[in-house]
């Protein structure tokens, strides 16, 4: 699947939402990231031309950032978030300052329930905080690590 045919099956219900989310992040993410369809959803990852070492024991693209549009609500993954906690926090304290909702996320998982409040600045601040080069980093400090 491409993300031309993963935008066309989004429900008329979160396509706008969607398609701003996806335009915000893409246009914030450091260069260096490539666009897939990976674990059903469009999405950023690391090429392995980048990062030959990949992801997992299947050793495929790093992934980095995934947003889907699922039946009840609009979903962004963000990597980098579930691994720094810095990001998490900064995340977490700033929604509040953007959003009068409350925040809906698990660990790398914020959830939109509602397409007309999605706080597209912060999530292009998001994806503004991380490059490839420290994503790739972290990724292997934490595969590495004590508590790998």
């Amino acid at each position: 699947m491409t993300f031309d045919e993963y935008a066309e099956a989004v429900d008329d219900k979160w396509k706008d939402a969607f398609l701003k989310t996806w335009e915000t992040i893409e246009t914030h993410l450091p260069p260096g990231f490539e666009v897939a369809v990976s674990h059903g959803m469009p999405g950023f990852q690391v090429p392995l031309e980048k990062y030959p070492e990949g992801y997992h024991v299947d050793h495929e693209p790093l992934p980095f950032i995934g947003i889907a549009a699922q039946k009840r609500h609009l979903a962004v993954y963000h990597m980098g978030m579930y691994r720094e906690p810095e990001i998490y926090d900064w995340f977490t304290s700033e929604y509040p300052k953007h959003m009068t909702t409350k925040l809906n996320m698990g660990k790398s998982c914020i959830r939109f329930t509602n397409p007309k409040k999605v706080p597209y600045d912060l999530l292009g601040e998001l994806a503004e905080k991380m490059t490839v080069d420290e994503w790739i980093e972290l990724y292997e400090s934490r595969r590495t690590g004590p508590d790998a």
